[in-house]
């Protein structure tokens, strides 16, 4: 009989699994567009922000966000307004 404490370890280790954003998500979070946040991480743009979190490449054609990245911005734009 296999011992349930020998799952553990697995359990643990999905805890520590970054949660990803979808451009529709990290929109919703932060109440922006998606051209906005696209121009945000567009060095090029005059609306870049080199603040705001870099997506991550999982395909050719689909990009996405770390959950915690995203909400530290978010934090960091709440610290500054009562600054």
């Amino acid at each position: 009989m296999e011992n349930i404490n020998s799952t553990l370890p697995v359990i643990e280790q999905c805890n520590h699994i970054p949660q990803l954003l979808s451009i529709k998500d990290v929109g919703s979070y932060t109440g922006l567009s998606r051209s906005t946040i696209y121009e945000m991480i567009n060095e090029k743009s005059d609306r870049y922000d080199p603040t705001f979190p870099r997506k991550v490449p999982l395909t050719q054609v689909r990009v996405v966000w770390v959950a915690s990245e995203i909400a530290e911005w978010i934090n960091t734009k709440i610290a500054a307004r009562t600054a």
